[in-house]
C-alpha cells in the first residue's frame, strides 16, 4: 500500500491575507536557509506569514515577522526564536530586480506562500502595492457577488 503524496508545489502555509491587502503583480519563488526545528515545524504546519515581509538589507534578501513555533519534541536542546529573520536564496539579478520593484513608490515585499518543491521549503513573494478602504470594498463586494451568481445558476441547474 502507497502513502498518498502531496503535490510537490501544494502550498502549506498560505497568506490569505495579502491578497485582500494588496495589489499583487510580479511574483518570485526563492528558498530560505532554515534550521532543522523550522523545517519540522513547517512540515507540521505551526508557521504564519500574516505579519511576515521581505527587506533587501547589502544586497541580500531577508524575511521578517514569519512565526515559526517549534516543536516541542524538535527542539528541547537549544533556545530558538520563532520570529528571526531568515535569509532568501536567490541570485543576484533576482534580488536586484527585486529592489528595483519595491524602491518604487508604494510597493513592498509580501510573502504570499511557504510551498514544498523537491522536499525542499521555498517563499513565494510578489510585489504589492497596498490597497485604499474603497479598493478592499469592491474586492469584497466582488467577491460576494461572483458567490451568489454561482449559487444562483446551481439553483437554476437543479430546477
Amino acid at each position: 500500500m502507497k502513502k498518498q503524496q502531496k503535490p510537490n508545489n501544494a502550498p502549506t502555509i498560505e497568506n490569505r491575507r495579502a491578497r485582500f491587502e494588496y495589489h499583487l503583480s510580479q511574483s518570485v519563488t526563492a528558498g530560505m536557509a532554515l534550521e532543522g526545528w523550522e523545517v519540522k515545524g513547517l512540515r507540521a504546519g505551526t508557521a504564519s506569514l500574516v505579519e511576515a515581509f521581505v527587506q533587501v538589507h547589502h544586497g541580500e534578501a531577508w524575511l521578517h515577522n514569519c512565526r515559526i513555533t517549534p516543536l516541542k519534541q524538535a527542539c528541547s536542546h537549544h533556545e530558538t526564536d520563532p520570529v528571526r529573520r531568515r535569509k532568501l536564496l536567490l541570485t543576484r539579478r533576482e534580488i536586484d530586480a527585486l529592489q528595483e520593484a519595491a524602491e518604487r513608490n508604494g510597493y513592498s515585499l509580501i510573502p504570499t506562500a511557504i510551498v514544498w518543491v523537491k522536499g525542499r521549503a521555498k517563499l513565494q513573494m510578489s510585489v504589492g502595492k497596498g490597497k485604499k478602504l474603497h479598493d478592499k470594498r469592491d474586492s469584497a463586494r466582488e467577491r460576494d457577488w461572483s458567490r451568489e451568481k454561482d449559487r444562483l445558476t446551481k439553483i437554476a441547474r437543479n430546477a
